[in-house]
């Protein structure tokens, strides 16, 4: 399937020397937050395959969704401005927000934004998306509506290539992943990952820690994505491949592995206990992490390594998790006095 180029890619590799010296694992780090800079982290994996097909159906106007800091909306809003697209955002907020982070550039890019409650988000965004599609149809603009994180089938085809990109990497370091880990939060990204691994037979252990939701739903999530892109968007070559390796009865749902507890008080809301694990991975290795994502999840391996949980079978020698570092700085800056100095 053809994308547009927008992201630095291949994104490094590069192990975290001191954190896994204190963890006693392997831990190594894809810097999918260096793919850009206004359009940084993940989304844009997914908007070059998103967008690819929106300029295909001659639309002119992206209209996207997410959370007020929304890592997704302003990397639409990016990529919007930089084709000569109009670009409107539907923001779920609890009250008026200041104008700073992923919603200042949103703003600075130029984007239309409309505001909805966090009820109305979680009942209605989706209505509310195609009614915002039909007022600026009736304006003469030809809309194209991509759902939260990008996370839907063709989205879904930037991680499988993701994962791809993994692959070629592990043979130019000399290096096998057991495990690779990412932040869930509307299960996009890791139904790439974990269609290229079934589809490749790569043998890896693709596990998500949900900032969001449970297990249940990021299961049903994730499977239904990667089936739906499978049967959408493969080549003829991929499909001959899929029928010969994952055979008739599809996807094996026993492939998907979530953990969802470390979701804390709640999406896009930070514990005390994790902001100081922030603040800790920046200063022991330089390395920033993010309040809503990456934050949750890598608190997670640090406390499934120190516990012997989940992740202890990927203790001591020759054992390598990746973890996949999707980006978010700019959220970073409206929580930055919640932190403790």
């Amino acid at each position: 399937m053809e994308k547009f180029n927008f992201a630095n890619l291949p994104t490094k590799i590069e192990k975290l020397e001191r954190f896994s010296k204190e963890m006693g694992a392997n831990i190594y780090i894809k810097r999918d937050d260096q793919t850009g800079s206004e359009f940084s982290g993940n989304k844009i994996r997914k908007l070059e395959y998103s967008v690819k097909e929106a300029v295909e159906q001659n639309c002119n106007l992206l209209i996207t969704c997410g959370g007020i800091q929304s890592n997704h909306c302003r990397a639409t809003v990016a990529i919007a401005t930089k084709m000569g697209m109009k670009s409107a955002v539907l923001l779920r907020i609890s009250e008026q927000p200041p104008v700073t982070g992923n919603y200042f550039l949103d703003k600075l890019m130029g984007a239309d934004v409309k505001f909805c409650t966090r009820e109305e988000y979680s009942k209605k965004r989706g209505e509310i998306m195609k009614a915002m599609a039909a007022e600026y149809a009736k304006q003469g603009y030809r809309p194209y509506i991509i759902p939260e994180g990008a996370s839907n089938e063709v989205g879904t085809m930037g991680y499988f290539n993701a994962m791809k990109e993994i692959a070629l990497q592990e043979k130019e370091l000399g290096i096998k992943f057991d495990t690779v880990v990412c932040a869930t939060g509307s299960g996009g990204t890791y139904a790439g990952l974990y269609l290229a691994n079934e589809l490749y037979c790569l043998g890896k252990r693709v596990l998500g820690f949900c900032v969001c939701d449970d297990v249940n739903y990021f299961t049903e999530i994730a499977h239904r994505i990667a089936t739906g892109a499978m049967e959408r968007y493969f080549s003829p070559e991929e499909k001959a491949l899929a029928n010969k390796v994952i055979g008739k009865d599809g996807l094996n749902v026993k492939g998907i592995e979530f953990c969802d507890g470390y979701v804390g008080i709640g999406y896009a809301l930070s514990r005390p206990e994790e902001l100081e694990f922030i603040k800790k991975i920046a200063r022991l290795e330089g390395l920033v992490l993010d309040p809503v994502y990456t934050g949750k999840a890598m608190y997670g391996v640090y406390n499934e390594l120190q516990k012997g949980g989940i992740l202890n079978d990927h203790v001591g020698t020759g054992k390598n998790i990746l973890f996949i570092h999707t980006g978010g700085m700019y959220g970073l800056f409206p929580v930055s006095e919640t932190f403790v100095w």
